[in-house]
C-alpha cells in the first residue's frame, strides 16, 4: 500500500465544510512563520531571464555563510524541500531504510515510492526530522551512523544552536534546510541539500537545470544575508509559543512538545477541540493515529484575539 502523505493546510477543504472565506481563517494547521520576511525589490530581469550561474552562486555563497556550512560538502537548492525528498531516494542504490517515528511521513513515500524497504532499526539508510514533526525531538550525532543518512532541519533554524550542520561532512550524509517555514514564505518553495557531494551531484541531475526560480533567488539571498531578522524572528517566536502554551494549557491541554513555530498538545476529545475551533474559523491539525494530540502553528500578531474568543 503506498504512504499517505499527510500534511497541514487544505484550508479549502476546511471552508467547504465549514464555511466563510480564506480571509476569515485563521490557518494554524502548518508549522509555518505568521510574520514573513519582507520581500525585496525585484528588477524586470528577475521574471524574465532565465536564472544565471551568478544567481545560484550569489544564493549558496549566503547559504553557506549563514548555515557555517563546512567548506568540503556540496549544496544544491530547488523548488522546496519536498522535490529534495521526493529525489532523494534515488540517489544511491536501494536497501532498508529506519525512519523513526511518529514524524513526518513525506520521507517514507519518497522511499517506498523508489522501492525501498523499511526497517525497524538503522541499518543502510536512516532519515530524521531534526527537530521532529510534531513532536520537536532533537537528536544527537550518535545516533546517526548509517551508510545512507538523511537529516532533515526544515524546522531548524530557530534553533541553531542544536543544528548537526557539521555532519555533513560525513560520507554518505546529506542535511536537508527549508526556506519557507521559518521565513514564513512556503509559497516561494524553496528548500536545500547540503552534504556528500557524491549524493548531491547525483541530486543535481535528478532535479535538472534551474532548480530555483528568478524570484526564489532573489527572496532568498536577500533572507540569508539578513541575520539580524533572523535573530529577531526566533525572540518573537519563542515569546509567542510561550504565550500559545499558557492559552491552551489553561484549558486543560498538556504540552507533550514541539518547536516555537508549532507546538503539539494531548487534549481529551482532541477531534471535538479541533470541530469548535473549525467552527469559528481556526483550523488546526490532528494525526489519524494518535486521537489525543492537537498540533497548532502560531497566529500572526494581529490575529490572537481570534484564536482566544475561538475558546
Amino acid at each position: 500500500m503506498t504512504q499517505k502523505r499527510d500534511h497541514g493546510g487544505g484550508l479549502d477543504a476546511a471552508i467547504t465544510t465549514y464555511g466563510g472565506t480564506r480571509s476569515d481563517w485563521l490557518d494554524l494547521s502548518t508549522g509555518i512563520n505568521p510574520m514573513p520576511y519582507p520581500l525585496p525589490a525585484f528588477s524586470n530581469d528577475t521574471w524574465t531571464a532565465l536564472p544565471d550561474q551568478a544567481a545560484f552562486a550569489r544564493l549558496y555563497d549566503f547559504a553557506r555563510s549563514f548555515w557555517n556550512i563546512p567548506k568540503d560538502v556540496a549544496i544544491i537548492g530547488a523548488t522546496g524541500a519536498s522535490a529534495i525528498i521526493a529525489a532523494l531516494p534515488h540517489t544511491v542504490a536501494s536497501a532498508c531504510v529506519h525512519i523513526p517515528g511518529p514524524t513526518y511521513n513525506e520521507h517514507g513515500a519518497a522511499f517506498q515510492a523508489a522501492g525501498w524497504n523499511f526497517s525497524d532499526t538503522p541499518q543502510d539508510a536512516m532519515v530524521v526530522v531534526h527537530p521532529n514533526n510534531p513532536d520537536g525531538r532533537i537528536w544527537k550525532a550518535s545516533d546517526l551512523d548509517t551508510p545512507f543518512t538523511i537529516i532533515d532541519e526544515s524546522f531548524g533554524d530557530v534553533a541553531p544552536d542544536q543544528s548537526l550542520i557539521h555532519l555533513a561532512s560525513r560520507p554518505g550524509t546529506v542535511v536537508l534546510k527549508s526556506f519557507g517555514k521559518f521565513w514564513g514564505l512556503a509559497g516561494v518553495r524553496l528548500g536545500f541539500a547540503i552534504g556528500d557531494p557524491t549524493i548531491i551531484a547525483k541530486l543535481t541531475d535528478l532535479l535538472g537545470p534551474w532548480q530555483i526560480s528568478g524570484p526564489a533567488l532573489t527572496i532568498g539571498a536577500a533572507a540569508l544575508s539578513d541575520p539580524a531578522w533572523a535573530n529577531q524572528t526566533r525572540a518573537r517566536l519563542t515569546a509567542d509559543s510561550a504565550r500559545l502554551d499558557a492559552l491552551i494549557t489553561g484549558q486543560g491541554a498538556e504540552l507533550i512538545g514541539g518547536t516555537t513555530l508549532f507546538r503539539l498538545y494531548k487534549v481529551q476529545g482532541a477531534t471535538a477541540t479541533q470541530h469548535q475551533l473549525a467552527q469559528n474559523h481556526v483550523w488546526s491539525r490532528s494525526f489519524p493515529y494518535a486521537p489525543d494530540w492537537l498540533r497548532l502553528g502560531l497566529p500572526a500578531t494581529h490575529r490572537w484575539a481570534q484564536l482566544e474568543s475561538a475558546f
